[in-house]
């Protein structure tokens, strides 16, 4: 399972970098409520993304010692995912409901990312070792 912390950490690092030019941009542009969707969405999916490693690691310790697990946290994920959209319907003068979506995407587009990023590299290194 230290793989799985090692792309976590490094997952963070993307993330907390995203969200830091999120209020950035908040700060210093004039599209508040869209940053502000964008940092709500972030900051859950990025929850979201930490719970469920969380599980996987307990998942992965079950397995081990023969135990079952009932589940990943799929249910906690939603209901994480809903209460960002019901925050943003209930202020939309504050957070731009759109950007709250995009922003519950980021934990999956910085994973996805990260693929092809290393696999791009893995692809590069084996030319080199040619």
């Amino acid at each position: 399972m230290d793989d799985l912390q090692q792309l976590f950490n490094r997952y963070r690092k993307y993330i907390l970098y995203l969200l830091a030019i999120f209020v950035l941009g908040w700060g210093f542009s004039s599209y508040q409520s869209i940053f502000m969707g964008l940092i709500l969405g972030t900051s859950i999916s990025f929850f979201n993304l930490w719970m469920m490693v969380r599980r996987m690691d307990k998942f992965g310790e079950a397995v081990l010692a023969g135990r079952k697990m009932r589940s990943l946290g799929t249910l906690s994920r939603m209901a994480a995912a809903i209460l960002a959209v019901f925050i943003a319907m209930q202020y939309p003068e504050t957070f731009n409901l759109i950007s709250v979506i995009i922003g519950l995407m980021t934990s999956y587009l910085v994973i996805v990312i990260d693929a092809l990023i290393s696999i791009l590299f893995r692809k590069d290194k084996q030319r080199e070792e040619r």
